[in-house]
């Protein structure tokens, strides 16, 4: 068994609608755990490395401009395949569609705005995962 690591953003809209214990709590039951936890203001520059592989795509700004708008919560769970895990435990990107139980799909909705407000993102693979932790907890 190899514990992973994986980088969780709760993105401004579940921070807005004070969802961050709600989303732990569901990481935490899954059987993974917290082990660096921060909240922040994202600035421009930490965003742009986050969404680099982005960057000329149509929802890039939007995108920025929506993590800009509000604090994030950011942090590391871990555990045995956690970022396959965490990804299903999200649900799908698009909130309409996602499943019940995931916390896209009982959370989040369709806001009509020009990117999609999710609640959360998570790393997609081993490699992304190392990435992001190192642009928001250095190296941890």
């Amino acid at each position: 068994m190899s514990n992973e690591r994986t980088l969780v953003l709760i993105k401004p809209d579940g921070v807005r609608r004070a969802l961050i214990g709600e989303v732990i709590s569901r990481i935490e039951a899954k059987g993974y755990s917290v082990v660096a936890l921060r909240m922040l203001s994202a600035d421009r520059a930490i965003l742009e490395r986050h969404y680099e592989e982005h960057k000329g795509k149509p929802f890039y700004e939007p995108l920025v401009e929506f993590m800009l708008s509000g604090p994030i919560v950011a942090l590391i769970a871990e555990g045995n395949r956690v970022i396959e895990g965490f990804r299903s435990l999200a649900g799908a990107t698009d909130p309409t569609v996602a499943a019940p139980g995931t916390i896209r799909g009982d959370l989040a909705r369709d806001q009509g705005t020009k990117v999609v407000q999710n609640i959360v993102h998570g790393s997609d693979s081993p490699e992304s995962a190392a990435r992001e932790i190192e642009i928001f907890f250095g190296g941890k």
